[in-house]
């Protein structure tokens, strides 16, 4: 499908239609009416003669303005609304930790349905290439990664929801409730919660207004848009450092800002890095502000030594580390001091028949083989946790289900 969006860098609804299709790993093209006025022309003609933005474009020839997240689901032929109000099992998040849960549920007849607020994959679908994970011995693209979790677990029958986010989960007897944010409410007598990790952000003033204008956090989704440019990747570790060479396939250069005194990330990594030309690494830099221009990112303010300098460029990707998505089950289950969901033995969190894989975990690893093999962990002890519910039977615990 060929998408074409006609916006501007500062206007909340075109950050807002971006970031909906790079949850959902849609490609488009956009045009800045502000510096294309051809493009500010198509923008009046399908609009009366006003300036309305943003306007979208599809090649089925249909129009978009101002649309919501639910009108591009539904443009975009996404399910957002379940066939049922029960299932045996709801998955939170469709990661490598909740497919694999759903998967191997559904392979035990367990009727699963899985919810996505962003695209089907989670982190491991926006990772540029997978080198690490088993089976895959020359790598695999992140994007080819998730399809094929998709494939495996929708051949099993699992039902999968996607750009639907969850705003609660609660608890009715016996069954464990989710509900949504199209006002629907799903029981079940379990629930999985999968919903991994999103990208820190620096904190710094002006940064929620600089997002989508020149300050990002997914180089697949957004680099391509700097081909010719010069770009900074502020972190040291294992994703900045492999970031970074993928938007060296674009950028004219590319500067690795780290506070460290050297890259935090794998040998393997610190060697490509070296080795690549036009990558750079500027150590021993704490960035403290950002420089704009017309709104949109010129520049990062960083601290080296006491002193304040600026590195300017086009664009900057930011990737220093991870920060769970648990805002929806804070006052749930119990949480560590850095908000990572804590669980037994059986995966199973504070609250019985809730229990929690991958990511989001408190003491998971952070990496996708091992979050699918807590997937499958969490799936099993699930089938043990259902068995009796279903036979009208107390459900074991703890130890008990080990």
């Amino acid at each position: 499908m060929t998408i074409r969006m006609y916006g501007t860098g500062w206007c909340s609804d075109c950050k807002r239609a971006k970031q909906f299709f790079a949850e959902q790993r849609v490609p488009y093209e956009f045009v800045d009416v502000d510096s294309d006025e051809a493009g500010r022309a198509v923008v009046q003609e399908h609009n009366g003669g006003k300036d309305i933005i943003p306007t979208i474009l599809f090649d089925d020839g249909s129009v978009l303005v101002e649309p919501s997240n639910a009108e591009l689901a539904a443009q975009l032929g996404l399910q957002t609304r379940a066939e049922r109000s029960f299932y045996d099992l709801v998955v939170v998040g469709s990661g490598p930790a909740g497919l694999t849960a759903a998967l191997y549920a559904a392979r035990e007849g367990l009727e699963v349905l899985v919810i996505e607020r962003a695209g089907v994959g989670g982190q491991a679908g926006i990772t540029e290439r997978l080198d690490n994970f088993p089976g895959f011995p020359e790598g695999i693209e992140g994007a080819e990664f998730a399809a094929r979790l998709r494939a495996q677990a929708e051949r099993f029958e699992v039902e999968i929801l996607s750009a639907q986010e969850v705003t609660g989960i609660g608890k009715d007897g016996d069954y464990r409730t989710v509900s949504t944010a199209d006002g629907a409410t799903y029981s079940a007598y379990a629930v999985l919660l999968a919903m991994g990790s999103t990208y820190r952000r620096l904190g710094l003033e002006g940064e929620d207004e600089l997002i989508g204008a020149g300050v990002h956090f997914c180089a697949t989704c957004d680099g391509p848009f700097y081909r010719g440019k010069d770009v900074l990747v502020v972190g040291g570790g294992n994703s900045a450092g492999e970031e970074s060479l993928f938007l060296a396939r674009f950028a004219d250069s590319v500067t690795i800002v780290t506070r460290d005194d050297q890259l935090k990330a794998s040998a393997v990594v610190r060697t490509k890095v070296e080795s690549t030309d036009g990558v750079d690494v500027v150590t021993g830099a704490t960035p403290v502000g950002f420089e704009q221009r017309d709104g949109r990112f010129a520049g990062l303010v960083v601290e080296c030594d006491g002193e304040k300098q600026t590195l300017a460029a086009d664009g900057a990707f930011v990737f220093i580390g991870l920060t769970p998505n648990t805002s929806v089950v804070a006052d749930l289950v119990d949480l560590d001091d850095r908000g990572f969901v804590v669980a037994d033995a059986g995966m199973q969190t504070s609250m019985p028949g809730v229990f929690v894989a991958g990511d989001v975990r408190s003491g998971s690893t952070k990496q996708a083989a091992s979050a699918a093999g807590e997937g499958a962990a969490a799936a099993l002890a699930i089938r043990r946790y259902i068995e009796p519910l279903a036979s009208g039977l107390a459900p074991m615990h703890g130890a008990e289900q080990a």
